[in-house]
């Protein structure tokens, strides 16, 4: 889906010190949660203001979106958030090995033909990636409404050094919603999963 160019976003985003736009290691003594895709970042500030003692990262490629996250981190000052304007394809340019404990992924792109799976985020590529950089026993929490997507995913998780521990083909909400899943609920089922690293 193409995003509304935002104007003014280049420039508040690759000035704010608020948003990382470079290789730069992201570090904290509080567990770190990452989402990948954040969208406007309604369901990443909404467990931010929940959960003082997690330390959330939103991950987001296109700058105009990034600086929708930044205006409401502006507004609501909270410190235990950090954006990045990035690609998930660089993720080992930001953590360490071992340094994240929970990945969640929310609706991402399904790339439904063949020849595009491998950009999936949830594809074997981006799994071991993931599992490099989560902690042991650190996990994914995967949400999608498209079916062929989530069905693929499962498969890639049992073969990828992952143990899926819960599973749910019509999962309620969250206490924290995205803008996504709050506009599409009504439309069908939303499918969800928690993976484990196992190895």
């Amino acid at each position: 889906m193409r995003t509304k160019k935002v104007k003014g976003a280049f420039e508040a985003v690759s000035e704010s010190d608020l948003v990382i736009t470079e290789p730069e290691k992201i570090y904290s003594n509080l567990p770190i949660h990452l989402e990948i895709g954040s969208g406007k970042g309604k369901f990443i500030i909404e467990l931010a203001q929940q959960n003082k003692h997690i330390h959330y990262v939103a991950m987001e490629k296109d700058i105009n979106v990034s600086y929708r996250i930044l205006e409401k981190q502006l507004e609501l000052k909270m410190d235990n958030l950090t954006i990045i304007n990035g690609d998930a394809n660089d993720l080992e340019a930001f953590f360490d090995p071992k340094t994240i404990d929970k990945v969640y992924l929310n609706f991402s792109d399904p790339w439904p033909k063949s020849r595009h799976h491998k950009r999936r985020l949830t594809y074997h590529t981006f799994l071991e990636k993931y599992k490099n950089l989560l902690v042991k026993q650190g996990s994914i929490e995967f949400r999608t409404d498209h079916q062929a997507l989530f069905d693929d995913s499962v498969e890639y998780f049992k073969t990828s050094g992952f143990q899926i521990t819960w599973i749910d083909y019509n999962c309620k909400p969250r206490s924290a919603v995205s803008e996504y899943e709050l506009k599409n609920r009504e439309g069908g089922a939303i499918y969800g999963l928690i993976a484990e690293v196992i190895k």
